[in-house]
């Protein structure tokens, strides 16, 4: 593998190390969105955990990380099966001994019209997208609570903000995410610890492309700034959280380039 062309953003970036020796956990973050915020901050100087459901792409991104000299460690697990999320708590504290920032990051979707909607596909969504928030933030909650330190950041959605037809799952789940944010943000501000929110628009990942041309378009003519989001503007508003934003809790920010203003 050729260093040179992995992660150039560590390379180029001129950001002060506001995460110095922090270690930050960021679920599904072997590619998308969540690779490019492990790499924000590992730029800003934080100790990186890459998890993904996929063992090897978690591997192998967390090695990407290595070869640039940022300390980081591969930690895969399902992040709907409690025992798994257990597991990786254990190897993250075995290896690092605290954890200050956790980014629930993982997701899916299984997009259809809510009278075709199967309530497999609105269980997966739910589970993934939001029970498994409970389930990784629980854990770690006590560790940071016990430390009196601690950022978590949840990547909500501007459809769980305004809803999105096809996507009554995915709203939902995005929605209760939001609730989440807040709860826990009331529930440990004694503890120094924040709880926000990030609500991604219409970004640019294999996710939209997916949508087709045709339908990028359509959707790019409703963003005031006339294009789609990337996955580092999303890592830059986490950064915000996880570094500058240390008296802000419970707040939700929309990342659309002013979709829906």
């Amino acid at each position: 593998m050729n260093a040179s062309n992995v992660l150039p953003m560590l390379k180029t970036a001129d950001n002060p190390r506001k995460l110095k020796d922090m270690v930050a956990v960021i679920t599904g973050s072997g590619r998308g969105i969540g690779k490019a915020i492990a790499t924000t901050l590992a730029q800003a100087g934080a100790k990186i955990v890459i998890n993904d459901i996929n063992t090897d792409l978690s591997i192998a991104t967390a090695q990407e990380f290595q070869l640039l000299g940022i300390e980081a460690i591969s930690a895969p697990c399902n992040v709907t099966v409690s025992e798994e999320i257990n597991e990786m708590v254990e190897t993250i504290m075995n290896k690092f001994g605290r954890i200050d920032i956790l980014v629930n990051n993982a997701g899916i979707t299984r997009d259809d019209l809510f009278m075709r909607m199967s309530e497999e596909h609105w269980q997966a969504v739910i589970d993934t997208n939001l029970t498994s928030a409970f389930k990784v933030t629980q854990p770690i909650l006590k560790i940071m609570a016990k430390q009196r330190l601690g950022r978590i950041i949840n990547i909500a959605s501007t459809t769980g903000v305004h809803g999105n037809a096809g996507q009554v799952n995915y709203a939902a789940a995005k929605a209760g995410l939001i609730g989440f944010t807040k709860t826990i943000a009331l529930e440990y501000a004694s503890r120094n610890i924040t709880s926000n929110a990030v609500a991604p628009g219409f970004i640019d990942t294999d996710m939209t492309k997916a949508l087709g041309e045709e339908k990028i378009k359509k959707v790019v003519e409703k963003i005031p700034l006339g294009k789609m989001g990337t996955p580092e503007d999303i890592a830059q508003a986490v950064l915000f959280f996880a570094g500058s934003g240390s008296y802000v809790t419970g707040q939700v920010l929309e990342v659309s380039g002013g979709l829906y203003t």
